[in-house]
Formats: structure tokens, sequence, C-alpha cells
């Protein structure tokens, strides 16, 4: 089809959609694409185009080829209204967009070969340009990322809702083995992969009082009359599923001031009070979670909280208006996530827009919010349960606050006739925290508002039920559910692995992208001494590639054939960094008194931010540099043991580093990690697991088999049992061999350049208190390493359990976790969405656009 040939623009039905010249999907279609957003885009010259320009291009052109079936779906659910599932986080870690999309579309191959045409022969040069994108932060934000993914992918209609970070949580650099944090300037060079739309933009209030006053029929209402406004414009990510037509949506709210520029301010002499509004209201989207250990990024953060979840809620029902649906109507269209407690504010906001703006009555309202909304809870952690003072909610959130005191003033009437004079459980499950300062429980919240309560892992779930929130499972045993947490494959294996991929690809077939479960066709290879060399040179192949971003970024030479030992996560002190940290000193006494025997050759490599004001954790980055600089300093180590940590640790370099890991540290104190997401990749990848039974690790081990997992640590129970008894740490020391020679190589600065103060607060926290009983579990893991320097000296047997680690890692694919929320929770169904377009030259006839390759 020519320039000068006419196209028929026409939308006959819903969902179908003109223009293929912009929609193909082979080499050249691509090219022109790019070319064209070149020229008109971003006004360059091929011969001129830098790569950042290319990378620019090409995601244009990609982007062209996601909006048929953006718009092609957002058509036909008007058509044909279905159950939206609306996901609600404060972050999203959704990674690098160009390749992910290349590979949803299936043209990775096509990009590289448009690509060479203006003399790029590596595709990685330009898929390196790409900034991460600054959204999230940890496990939380990817595991909302992994889920918009699969949802998409099985054709489910779905909108993610968040925030547009301008700056995200911060670029991290290791200056004297340090911890400093950048500004994570993501946007400064543009982002090619969102769509404004300033007409969908949302009015957001904060402050002010409140006034009540009878409506035309007599009716006792409410009005809200905020002190202050903010708008909320809507920013579009498309998220296309892997080889479908559905590309859903993350919906992401930049706040805009109501009124820009003060001119009066400005003519009067007052230059920073004219854009004053404007600063303040574009505050709520600076950064992703502001410090709140002040009052002032308290303040904020609840600003944000509530900014997101208003924007998100009213634009709901904007949809629901714009189709002539009644709000009664609301739970039909509607299925509302709530991910942990940030967006719990929900709860009274709808309550709020329903009462106040739709004027329906209490019953009405209440009966329509517990039938939306749904609370997933991610943390035992008591610091991690959010809870906002009284006073502060009520100066922001005034008429809020009055809903939540007669939500819980009528759930405490239902509680009072379970447990008739039980006053103790009243001030247990009450909203309103009464002791010391007040406060609202935004988990209890949640809970209540709620139609369903679900943990992240099996363990998880049943300490929700049994120590988090007994008395709420006991008074709603069918709200409380566990699904497990699941990644996907197609980023984690398909993209970050290719390697991995194509042998799966020639061994099993590709239908293991979409459907995990047929990984386990890999068990017939579990015994083919010739299937499992080829594994072990797959991987090896994959750890030069680290090898080489490893020596670019710190200057260390490392061996890819020794044991790549990793453990990257956000630092905190009950993940037990530093109870690896404490091995690693373990191993290098060893190697430095000749007991090498059997020991197997490692690199260990730390990874993960530690929250700029959690003093501790960024001592723990501090210690993992210092033996990293005597471990790779000293020649007795060479070839027996290098220490890594990488700096400014996401998504992108996550990319790298889970296929190439051969060990996988999951080692937190029992009971108190929810689940783990990265403990997945790993398995996918073929990493065997060293842990405790905690979070996810106790299903995956269920999956693997006790032979194909190292085991150490006590248990909760064993846990719980050593608290009852009075848990004596520094009793330990002179008790478990290896431990008083570690302590002391610490206490005399052997790690710090001499400075025998530096560490002193870890060796403290340790002996003292061991919060997250790191001396209790020290012997049982050096046992356990040990165990895994016997597996590694037998590498056919190495080789087979990390084969069945990959064959087995079915269970943990989102897609299984996002069909348990819908068949159990969402009630969503799949809706596929079929695309045609038409063209003059053959006007009775359509053609449908590529789905898939």
């Amino acid at each position: 089809m020519t320039d000068q040939q006419p196209r028929n623009l026409s939308l006959p039905t819903p969902g179908c959609f003109a223009d293929p010249d912009r929609s193909g999907l082979t080499a050249t279609d691509v090219f022109e694409g790019m070319t064209e957003h070149l020229f008109y885009t971003l006004g360059k010259l091929a011969p001129s185009a830098s790569r950042h320009d290319l990378y620019m291009a090409l995601s244009y052109a990609v982007r062209d080829r996601l909006m048929t079936r953006y718009l092609a779906g957002i058509e036909a659910i008007g058509a044909n209204p279905k159950r939206i599932v609306a996901y609600l986080s404060a972050e999203f870690l959704i990674g690098p967009q160009l390749g992910n999309n290349l590979l949803m579309l299936g043209i990775q191959k096509e990009a590289a070969e448009a690509l060479r045409q203006f003399g790029i022969n590596d595709i990685e040069e330009i898929l390196d340009v790409e900034e991460e994108p600054g959204l999230g932060n940890g496990g939380l934000g990817r595991l909302a990322a992994c889920f918009l993914e699969s949802l998409a992918t099985l054709e489910i209609p779905a909108t993610g809702y968040g925030i547009r970070y301008e700056f995200g949580i911060f670029d991290q650099l290791i200056r004297d083995g340090w911890q400093v944090e950048i500004t994570d300037k993501w946007l400064k060079a543009g982002w090619p992969w969102e769509i404004p739309h300033p007409d969908q933009a949302c009015f957001v209030g904060f402050g002010g009082h409140t006034e009540s006053y009878r409506d035309q029929h007599g009716a006792y209402r409410v009005r809200w009359i905020p002190a202050e406004h903010a708008i909320g414009v809507p920013h579009d990510v498309p998220v296309l599923g892997y080889r479908v037509n559905t590309c859903d949506r993350l919906r992401l709210w930049r706040a805009d001031a109501t009124e820009s520029f003060d001119f009066y301010a400005f003519n009067s002499g007052d230059y920073y009070g004219a854009v004053e509004e404007k600063v303040g209201s574009e505050t709520l989207c600076k950064v992703l979670y502001p410090n709140d250990g002040t009052a002032k990024g308290r303040q904020l953060r609840l600003k944000q909280q509530h900014f997101f979840v208003s924007c998100s809620l009213q634009d709901m029902i904007r949809s629901l208006d714009a189709r002539g649906i009644p709000v009664q109507e609301f739970p039909e269209h509607w299925a509302i996530q709530l991910n942990d407690t940030h967006p719990s504010i929900a709860v009274a906001e709808l309550m709020r827009l329903l009462l106040d703006d739709k004027h329906l009555e209490w019953d009405s309202a209440w009966a329509i919010t517990t039938a939306c909304l749904s609370y997933t809870n991610h943390t035992l952690l008591p610091e991690a349960l959010e809870k906002w003072g009284l006073d502060l909610f009520g100066s922001l959130l005034p008429r809020h606050l009055e809903l939540i005191f007669e939500i819980n003033r009528r759930f405490l009437q239902q509680v009072r006739l379970k447990y008739p004079g039980n006053d103790a459980v009243l001030r247990r499950l009450s909203i309103i925290d009464e002791a010391g300062d007040k406060a609202v429980r935004m988990a209890h919240l949640a809970t209540i508002g709620s139609h369903h309560v679900n943990g992240v892992a099996a363990l998880h779930s049943a300490l929700v039920k049994q120590d988090l929130f007994p008395e709420f499972a006991a008074l709603w045993p069918e709200k409380f559910t566990n699904v497990t947490n699941g990644v996907t494959p197609r980023r984690w294996v398909a993209l970050a692995n290719p390697q991995l991929s194509a042998l799966l690809d020639a061994s099993i077939g590709d239908g293991w992208v979409r459907n995990l479960d047929e990984l386990r066709q890999l068990e017939r290879y579990a015994d083919d001494s010739g299937f499992l060399e080829h594994w072990g040179a797959t991987k090896l192949s994959v750890k030069r590639h680290l090898t080489h971003y490893i020596h670019r970024h710190t200057g260390v030479l490392v061996d890819p054939a020794s044991m790549f030992d990793v453990q990257v996560k956000r630092i905190h002190e009950y993940k037990r960094q530093h109870l690896n940290a404490l091995q690693v000193i373990a191993q290098y006494l060893r190697i430095k008194n000749g007991l090498t025997d059997g020991m197997a050759p490692r690199t260990v490599i730390f990874g993960g931010k530690a929250a700029p004001g959690y003093a501790m954790a960024k001592l723990i980055i501090r210690f993992i540099n210092g033996i990293a600089d005597v471990v790779n300093a000293d020649p007795d180590m060479d070839g027996r043991l290098r220490v890594i940590f990488l700096a400014d640790y996401n998504v992108k370099l996550g990319e790298r580093v889970y296929p190439a890991a051969d060990l996988s540290e999951q080692i937190s104190t029992a009971g108190l990690e929810a689940s783990g997401t990265g403990n997945m990749k790993f398995m996918m990848n073929g990493a065997l697991t060293i842990g405790t039974l905690d979070g996810a690790n106790v299903e995956i081990r269920e999956q693997v088999g006790d032979d194909n997992f190292f085991l150490f640590g006590r248990t909760t129970e064993g846990i719980a049992e050593l608290k009852a008894q009075g848990y004596r740490p520094w009793e330990l020391v002179s008790a478990t061999p290896e431990l008083p020679e570690v302590l002391h190589l610490i206490e005399s600065g052997h790690f710090s350049n001499g400075d025998k103060e530096l560490f002193r607060p870890l060796l403290e926290n340790l002996t003292g208190r061991d919060p997250f009983f790191v001396l209790a579990d020290f012997a049982a893991y050096l046992k356990a390493q040990q165990d895994v320097s016997d597996a590694w000296s037998d590498r056919p047997r190495w080789n087979r359990m990390s084969l069945l680690n990959t064959a087995r890692s079915g269970l943990f694919s989102s897609d299984r976790s996002i069909r348990e929320y819908c068949e159990r929770i969402w009630q969503a169904e799949e809706f596929p969405v079929t695309i045609t377009c038409e063209i003059d030259e053959a006007p009775a006839k359509g053609r449908r656009l590529p789905a898939a390759p």
C-alpha cells in the first residue's frame, strides 16, 4: 500500500482499527517506522542520529504497534462491558520497556535487523540506553508489574493505578564503602512509553472542614470543603500481553496545581509565593516514599496515598458514567485490589464518593465498597503496618476521619455481639489504636472494608490468621485466603536469559513461555549426562556475561567457573545480609588457616539498597564492602574467594544477575519474609536455594524436593521458643565453633582499615540483642554451606539439581497467581480482543492484524 492510496479509517465495529502501515511486524515495517519517527517526531536525519535517538525512534515505532491493540481493547470493553481488575499500588517496578515489548510482539529479530540498517550490529547497544523507570523500589513493586503483565497475557481487562514519580527512590553510589544516594532523574531524557490524558484530569482535596446539611428530600448529608486542591493528570503506559491482542494499561497520576501562577503575588514582588501553590502540589509526585521520619515527610506520604487513590476511584466512577452505567453496578464492573496498606484509604474515599457525591445511603454505599475491594497483606513487621496519628489524619482528611469513626462504630457493634463484655478484643480489633498517641490502623481499615484478605505464601497466610489478625480471622474465616506470589517467565527467563530459553525451546518446545508447567518435561533429561553437560555449559556462558559486567563496573576479575553465590534484595536486618557476610569471613579464615579441603571456589555477590534513614542497613553495606576490599586484595584468596557488591541494583541489573546465579541466598529470619519473589526468579533460571523455612521457600522446597534444597535454621516455632526462653545471644559466641574468631577479626578492625569502632554498633547489636537471630542460626548456616560445597564438587549432580529446580518452577509463574485471584477473589474473566483493519482496495475484506508471528 503506497502513501498515495487512500485509507478507509471508518470504524464499523468496535476494535476495528486501520493503518496497517503502522502495525506491520516485519523488519522493513520497523525500519520505516523508525525512519518516520526520527524525521517527524525527533527532528533528526538518520546519519546524525545518536544511539539515544535510535532508542527513541525504535520505542515510538514499537509503541505505534501497541496503540492498535490498546485502543481496540478500550473500544471493545466500552461496547461489551466486562469486569475490569483495578490494581492499586504505590509502586510499579516495571523495568525497561523496549526489550520487553519486542518480546511481547515477537519482533526481537526484526528490530535487530532494522537497527542493522542504521549501522547498529548489536541490539543490546540500543536496549542499554533505556533508563530504569523510577516507579518502584523492591518486591512489592516488581510483583505489581509481573501481575499486570500476566493479566494482559491471560487476556483479563485490567488497569494498574499508581503515581508517576518524577524521581525514583534514589540512585545508589558506593563511596569509600558507604551507600551514597543521588537523585534518580529517570525522566530527564524523555520517556516514550507514556500517553498523557490531560482531558481526564481529576480534582483531589486536602484539609479544610466539613459541613452538614439536609438535601431536597430532607436526608442528612455532609459536604467536605477542602482548603487546597491538586489536579491529577493521568499518564497511560500500555501493558501488552505475550503474543495476544490484549493491551491493558498502567495509569499513573501526575500532580498539578489548580492555579500554576499567581500574577497578583508576582506583581506585588512575592516571586516565590507566585508559584508556591504549583510547587506544593507538584511535590505530591516528586519522589517515591518520602522520608517519613519527620512530620512533613509523613504528611507528604499520606497526601500521596490519598491523591492517587482518589484519582483512581474517581476515574472508575467516571468510566461508569461515560457508559451510562449506574453507580450501584460498580462491583459488577470493577474489582479493586489493594496492594498492601498504602492504598487502604480507598475504603474511606470510596465511601465518601458514594455518600457525598452520589448521595447513596450508608448501607448501599458500604455494600458496594466491600463488594469491590480486596486487600493483599505483604508483611508481618509491625513497622510496615501503616498507622497515621489522628491529628495528622484529621487535619489532612477531615471527612475521611469522620467516615472511619462511623465505620469503626458500626464494626465494633458487630464485635460486641460476638465477644460481649470483652474490651480487650475491642481494643485489638478497633481501627483506632487507643494506645499512646491515638492513630488510624490502615491494615485494620483495609481488612474491615474488603471482601477478601490474602497473604502471599502459604506460611505467610497462616501467620496472618494465626499471629497478625487472629480475631479478624475468627470473626470472618471465609474472608482470609492465600495466593502465593509468582513472577512472569517472559521477562525473567525468555527475555533475561536467551541462552536458557533457546535450550528450553530446542528440548521441550516453546509452550513453556505461556504455560510454565510444561517445564516439567525437562525431568526426562535429569539422568541424561550429555544434556546435563549442555545445561552446565549454558549456565557458564551466561555467567561470562555477568563476569564482564562486574569487571567493567568494579574492576574486579572473577572466575566464571567459580560458584556464583548471590544475595540481591533490599538491605534489611531481617533479610540477614550480615549473616551471609559472617559466613564469608568464616570462609576467608579457613583459607588463611589452610583449611581448604572440599571448599568450593566462590564469587559471593551482594546487591541492594538501604532506606536512606536506616542506619544499621547502611552499616551492613559498609560491612560487606569492607570485607570485599580485604578479600579481593588478598593473594591467598585468588581462585578461591571473591566478594562483589553491585551498586544501584534494579530490574535492569537483575536481568543480568538472576540468570547467572548458581546459589540463591534466601536466609531471612523464619516467619518474617512474606513470600519473596527473587527466590522464584533464581529458581526458574536453575539456581539452587540455600534458605530457611520462610515465605515461599516452604513451597519451593516442596516443589523441588528436600534433596534439591539446602535447608538450615530455626523454624517460626523454634524462633518463638527461643524468645519465650529469653534469648541470650552472647552465650552462643563461645559455644559456636568459628564464631569467636570471626567476631574478633571484625572487632580488631581488620575489615575497617584498623578502625575498631566502625562496626561496633553491628557487633553490639548481634551479641547484645540479635533481634533477627543471626547468631542462633550461624552454625547451621555454615553446615549448610559445606553441603553446598560438597554438591558443587560433583558437577553432574549439581547440574541435575539445577535442572530440576527449573523443571519444577511452574507453580511460581505469576500466570498461576493471577488465575487464582480471578477465580477466588476477583471473579474476572478473560476477554480476547479481535482486531481487524479495512483498506479501500478490498473494502469487503477485513485483514486481521498480526498478534504474533
